[in-house]
């Protein structure tokens, strides 16, 4: 008995192993309207292996793994609304097929019921007096009275009926109606994760491309932006070499970006910062509107890009037309690039135009400053206290002139 039990659990193993195994973040996900609930758990595992992922990503092969499961939860996604598409439409057309048959079914009831009204019409001229000297018999009387009150009776549920397939009709209109709005969202919702995959699939080309495969470069990066975030946060907090300089007015130059890479920098950008008590803040709730490019996404001009809402009354720190390449908070390229893996907030915005002057933002005392911190390098910086509100602005990445 315990052989054949044991034969008959391997056969099941052989011939349904879809059955015992779960479905894995990994490879082709589920498609079809058929495996929606195959797919949702692929969605739900790729989601649990991504936040598994989030914590710091040390090596190359982490990081590619963490946008590669992205990748797979886009993909998984994508076949769930067009599955959910499919299945809409299939719903569609045969509530189209239904439509047309009540439709046809009105129609017969309708001609039916208008002749019965014609003929209930006619005999409803007949009055009592007719009736009884048309009769032959009074048998005769009282059966053509039972044949019109069945007349009246059959045309009663013939209008029952004819109100029921209107109503019937009505609904399955609706619902219709209904399910094509739902296929056009989805269909929006569509185009939408198309977006996002293309945008994990370049990511992991640009990832792919800056460290060419290599994890010593990989480590280089990461150093170098550690290094960045650590003297940013130094700077701030007030252990940078500072140096009184002026005082200054709103609109006043008072440094010049570096051209290209330098100390804690990929490239050429100035790194802006408000802040009070040492609490950094955002700077648009500051700045003035001003005529701008949004380049924090996935390219310039992307509606997936980090916000740029200037709510202020600041003059801006560069000349117009500003350029942001990173927004202020948890932005795009946290979400969705390698620096995600250093930092989770952006305490500042990372902005350029085609002028490198830098100038004050409010009326304010100067200050030069420079933090060394573990590459060696020295990055230069400018700060600016504001008397009135007590806040600090710094520039970062910038020539002293």
């Amino acid at each position: 008995m315990k052989r054949f039990l044991s034969l008959i659990l391997v056969l099941f193993l052989v011939c349904f192993p879809s059955d015992i195994h779960a479905v894995e973040c990994d490879g082709a996900p589920p498609t079809g309207a058929d495996n929606l609930s195959q797919i949702q758990e692929y969605i739900n595992k790729c989601q649990t292996k991504i936040n598994e992922l989030k914590v710091e990503q040390t090596t190359l092969k982490q990081a590619i793994s963490t946008i590669n499961s992205k990748i797979y939860l886009a993909q998984a996604q994508i076949n769930q609304t067009q599955s959910q598409i499919d299945l809409l439409e299939k719903e569609i057309t045969v509530l189209s097929g239904v439509l047309t048959t009540v439709n046809q079914s009105m129609g017969d009831l309708s001609k039916i019921y208008l002749a019965r009204v014609r003929e209930s019409y006619r005999r409803s001229r007949t009055n009592q007096s007719d009736l009884v000297f048309a009769s032959q018999s009074f048998a005769d009387y009282f059966s053509k009275i039972k044949y019109l009150n069945t007349v009246k009776a059959k045309d009663q549920i013939i209008l029952r009926e004819l109100e029921s397939s209107r109503l019937d009709y009505d609904q399955r209109k609706q619902a219709k109606v209904t399910k094509q709005k739902d296929v056009e969202k989805l269909k929006a919702k569509l185009v939408t994760q198309k977006t996002a995959l293309d945008t994990q699939q370049k990511e992991k080309q640009n990832l792919l491309v800056i460290t060419a495969s290599d994890e010593k470069k990989f480590q280089a990066l990461l150093a170098k932006a550690r290094a960045e975030l650590e003297a940013i946060e130094a700077v701030i907090a007030g252990k940078g070499s500072e140096t009184e300089v002026k005082d200054v007015k709103a609109g006043e130059k008072i440094a010049t970006v570096i051209p290209g890479a330098s100390c804690n920098s990929g490239g050429e950008h100035l790194h802006f910062i408000v802040s009070k008590n040492k609490d950094v803040l955002n700077p648009f709730s500051f700045l003035k509107g001003v005529d701008y490019e949004n380049c924090s996404g996935s390219k310039c001009g992307s509606s997936d890009g980090d916000n740029f809402n200037a709510t202020g009354s600041w003059e801006w720190p560069i000349n117009p037309k500003i350029t942001m390449n990173q927004g202020f908070g948890v932005t795009w390229a946290v979400n969705h690039t390698w620096v995600g893996s250093i930092y989770k907030f952006h305490n500042g915005i990372d902005i350029n135009s085609d002028s490198p002057d830098v100038k004050a933002v409010k009326d304010g005392k100067l200050f030069r400053g420079s933090y060394s911190g573990k590459n060696s390098c020295a990055l230069k910086y400018v700060r600016v206290h504001h008397a009135e509100g007590e806040y600090d602005t710094y520039y970062l990445h910038v020539n002293f002139f």
